[in-house]
């Protein structure tokens, strides 16, 4: 924040992911570099109920402090809960993405914003410390959602925040918004896709700031850090929306009058490196990424099983792609909605689409049992340079030049790193 007040292009990489490969990436390259790791569990993933990924917020903290710990994260042996750590805010932080009614939106208000509250209470009391107050999805009785009663509606969030027991003595930060891209990327494809406008994130921050007033939280409202904003960039199942700045440059101008606040921009996956460096320079400090890291992941599995292929014989493969299609047919509720067409088409789209609806299912424990097959399969020597090259040529190079280990998790770690070497690129 005081570097963008300061004329500074600096921001933050927001890695919304809790596919454990993608968290060890992103852990290794805050090592590496000493770049601020900030990693993000949206609502859907983590909530009091365990979300798709069986975690609660608390299983969640317990899970990135483990492999902070495993991957040599310094000081070893902290504990993110509590304020004994000797590891600083600056160094690690925790992020709730889309905390709200959002999963329960299809309720009555009176029933989804309390199970909301417990949302919110339930992260602060787990030690997360960046707080994305997400209100603008209707609930079920809503006939609409003016301004007014999402920023009401944020603002009750943000007491329940404010008055959850805490574990951590690291103060509180908020994101705001009513303009808030889907979660996961478009479920249509889209040509262009409209901005918001100046005049209406003027409205989200008066009247948000209204809100926070009229529940005695002006305390908490100057730990509001961002807005979140459509700046014009998304992406979907076929398709991604380059960031235009000349598009964005009156929101650009705005932010940069506001003392206290700099853009949190979400659905920035598959920006060209450009892209994102533009978009900082532009004050959107906060760049959110997900799919593309787990798609990330899913090429390096690919090219593996594609090497397994080429290396051992049928019976003894862990037909890992061929399993990911049985789980994904089995339980169709994680992409059926999003992907269209033809039975081809909805095939290729499993496989292959920029969605990654397919990150739902590398829990599932069949898919589980394939994948540490395939890993014990190509791990017991080095891979072929040959099938490198073919099937994972830059990661290749990047052993050749020893900035890599040759083993499958080393491959895998070595190609989310591309994704998100860019971000680092675009941030510091």
């Amino acid at each position: 924040m005081s570097a963008q007040k300061r004329g500074e292009a600096r921001g933050v990489c927001s890695v919304c992911s809790a596919n454990r490969y993608v968290v060890e990436a992103a852990i290794l390259q805050g090592i590496e570099d000493g770049s601020t790791v900030l990693i993000e569990a949206t609502c859907n993933q983590v909530n009091q109920f365990g979300g798709y990924t069986g975690m609660t917020p608390a299983d969640f903290v317990a899970y990135v402090r483990n492999l902070a710990v495993q991957n040599g994260f310094s000081p070893p042996a902290s504990d993110l809960r509590h304020p004994t750590s000797n590891l600083q805010p600056s160094t690690l932080l925790l992020g709730g993405d889309h905390l709200g009614p959002s999963v329960w939106q299809n309720e009555p208000a009176a029933c989804a914003m309390p199970k909301a509250e417990t949302l919110v209470r339930d992260y602060v009391r787990a030690g997360f410390t960046k707080i994305h107050l997400d209100c603008s999805m209707p609930c079920a009785d809503d006939k609409n959602l003016p301004v007014k009663l999402a920023a009401e509606r944020t603002a009750q969030l943000a007491k329940a925040a404010e008055t959850a027991p805490r574990t951590t003595h690291h103060a509180l930060s908020y994101v705001i918004g009513t303009e808030v891209p889907i979660p996961g990327g478009a479920q249509e494809h889209e040509e262009g896709v409209q901005l918001t406008s100046v005049a209406d994130v003027q409205e989200t921050i008066v009247v948000t700031r209204a809100a926070f007033l009229r529940e005695g939280l002006e305390s908490a409202w100057e730990r509001v850090i961002a807005v979140v904003i459509q700046p014009g960039v998304e992406f979907g199942d076929d398709f991604v929306l380059d960031y235009d700045p000349a598009k964005a440059a009156e929101l650009a101008c705005f932010i940069d009058t506001q003392p206290n606040l700099v853009y949190e921009a979400h659905s920035t996956d598959y920006q060209t490196r450009a892209a994102l460096k533009a978009l900082v320079r532009d004050h959107f400090a906060i760049l959110k990424v997900g799919p593309a890291l787990t798609f990330a992941f899913r090429e390096a599995v690919f090219a593996l099983a594609l090497m397994e292929n080429e290396l051992l014989p049928a019976v003894e493969r862990s037909n890992i792609i061929a399993v990911l299609e049985d789980a994904m047919l089995r339980n169709p509720g994680h992409w059926q909605k999003h992907y269209h067409g033809s039975p081809a088409q909805q095939a290729f789209a499993r496989k292959y689409s920029l969605s990654d609806r397919l990150r739902y299912y590398w829990p599932d424990p069949q898919v589980q049992v394939a994948f540490e097959k395939l890993l014990a399969n190509l791990g017991q020597k080095p891979l072929p340079f040959s099938l490198l090259s073919q099937f994972a040529p830059r990661e290749y190079a990047k052993i050749r030049n020893g900035g890599s280990e040759n083993n499958p998790h080393a491959l895998i770690l070595s190609r989310i790193d591309r994704v998100l070497s860019d971000y680092n690129s675009a941030c510091s």
